[in-house]
């Protein structure tokens, strides 16, 4: 009976979203967004897809790291979900660069940074695209050395 109910549920839900269901999908064409190259990270190229740093609500970001760029340890005010495309990232959390704790996160892998943790990434072996998302607004904070 309760499996009905839910059926029930779900096909009012759908019938009732009818006309938004047959809309055409909104495509974003990623390599037509303007990219930023922001220092002082070289070989880091980032587009904003949805939302952006200062906005409110969900945002999500598409990053290209070349071989052997290295994003140094920073932070974020927000938990973020970061999806691997292409390529092998490597992640490691702290406030100071260590290879020995590096763990490699390869194509259709994702990883969590928890909000105001540390981390930092490398693509140690070829160049890497990943896509964040997260709830906003956001920022990065690098990690000061002592």
């Amino acid at each position: 009976m309760r499996t009905l109910v839910t059926l029930a549920l779900f096909l009012t839900l759908y019938s009732a979203q009818g006309s938004a269901v047959n809309e055409a999908p909104r495509v974003i064409a990623v390599e037509r967004l303007p990219w930023v190259s922001p220092p002082p990270v070289p070989g880091l190229r980032l587009a904003w897809v949805l939302g952006g740093e200062g906005q409110s609500g969900l945002y999500a970001i598409r990053v290209k790291l070349a071989r052997g760029a290295i994003i140094p340890p920073h932070s974020h005010p927000d938990t973020r979900n970061s999806t691997v495309l292409s390529g092998t990232l490597y992640v490691g959390f702290g406030a100071h660069f260590d290879s020995t704790k590096l763990v490699a996160i390869p194509r259709g892998d994702v990883y969590v940074a928890p909000a105001g943790v540390p981390h930092y990434l490398l693509a140690r072996d070829g160049d890497v695209v990943y896509q964040e998302s997260g709830i906003g607004p956001t920022a990065t904070r690098i990690v000061k050395a002592p």
